[in-house]
Formats: structure tokens, sequence, C-alpha cells
């Protein structure tokens, strides 16, 4: 049965987060709010708890999973980012979008696309995702919490307990969440392309930005 913490959204209890990351290290799943919906995410290197997010989830291997970043900075370290990219970045991080770039050698080869060696990525400005992300001081492999068969994500924590407590091991109840998902952007090619509109303003990116 999963733990479920209640954290302040926008003053998260800093025990509370130590917890969370204890259990996240520890090969956890987690759902956490972000800035657009619950995500459920884990540690970004743990086979076993990215193959529980599939379950959960009912993905198959050609879905892309998302780096969840800190900072620019480190998300840097896991793509490839030309000046042009790190513009656009600079000027729309933190936010709810995800990113699709090149990765680097730093991201673990069952992240990737499996023909293209792409990742998508993103740093979040909900307070609870960054301070989940400040304690861990790594990224943290998410997709959104959108269950089989529905469109939209969980938004209701006490809806996630009642589903889900004996498939996660931690629930972060950060009050309701909201009803779409980020809003995904692919950076390989010169020129933008929006490939999901969800939360983000999708027109910084499109021809007539």
């Amino acid at each position: 049965m999963s733990q479920f913490f209640q954290i302040h959204p926008e003053n998260p209890q800093a025990r509370l987060i130590k917890q969370a990351a204890e259990i996240i290290r520890g090969g956890g799943v987690v759902i956490y709010p972000t800035d657009s919906s619950y995500a459920v995410g884990c540690h970004i290197g743990d086979k076993s708890a990215i193959e529980r997010i599939r379950r959960l989830r009912q993905l198959d291997d050609k879905h892309n999973f998302t780096l969840v970043c800190r900072d620019l900075s480190q998300l840097s370290t896991f793509a490839k980012v030309d000046t042009a990219a790190f513009r656009l970045l600079k000027g729309h991080t933190p936010g709810p979008y995800t990113f699709i770039l090149n990765a680097t050698r730093e991201v673990p080869r069952m992240l990737l696309h499996a023909k293209r060696r792409t990742i998508g990525l993103r740093v979040p400005s909900h307070p609870i995702a960054m301070a989940l992300l400040e304690e861990l001081n790594e990224p943290l492999m998410s997709v959104s919490l959108i269950m089989p068969g529905e469109e939209l994500p969980m938004s209701d924590p006490y809806e996630m307990r009642q589903m889900l407590e004996h498939q996660v091991d931690l629930i972060i109840d950060g009050g309701f969440g909201g009803l779409e998902a980020s809003t995904v952007v692919s950076l390989l090619d010169d020129e933008p392309q929006v490939f999901r509109v969800g939360c983000g303003d999708p027109s910084p990116f499109t021809d007539d930005a």
C-alpha cells in the first residue's frame, strides 16, 4: 500500500520532500504534481520502476519518457542544446512545456526513443516538483498520469489513492491538479515543431512566432 503525503503546494514541507526523495532513490514509483498536471515518476536509472510505470499506463516501448530536470544547466547534461535551442529553452523554462531534443550519452538507453536517440525534457515551475528535484539533485523519469482509455490526466489525489494505492509507492497530494498535460515541442530541426498542444501556449513555437 502506498504512502500518502499532503504537501503544501506553495511552501512544501522539507521533511516530507526529503522522505519522498528517499522513496524515489529506493526504487519507488511516485505520483507528484507539476505545473501542467499530475505525473508519475521514478529514479532515472531504475529499470524495474520504469517497467512498473509502463504497466500502470499500459505503454509500449515506443512511448517517449520525459526527464524532468531542476534547471537548464541540468537539462543540458542530458540533451544536446545548440544556441538557437538554448535561446528558446531559456525563454520558456521553467514552464508547462516538454522539449524533444537529441540525447547525450548520459541518458540511459532504456529511456531513449528506439530509433532516433531522442529524449523529452522539461523544467517545471511547480513548487513541489521543484523542491523534489532540488532534493534529488538529479532528474526524475516521468510520464503524465493519464490512465489507459482516458484522454485527460487524473486530477484528484483522493481518487488516485483509491485507484492506485496498490500500484505506486507514494502519492503526493498537492491539491487538485490541472487537466492538461504539457505542450510538447520538438527542437530537433531548424524550426520548432509543436507535437502536442497542452497546458503551455504553443504560439511562440509556431511559424508566426
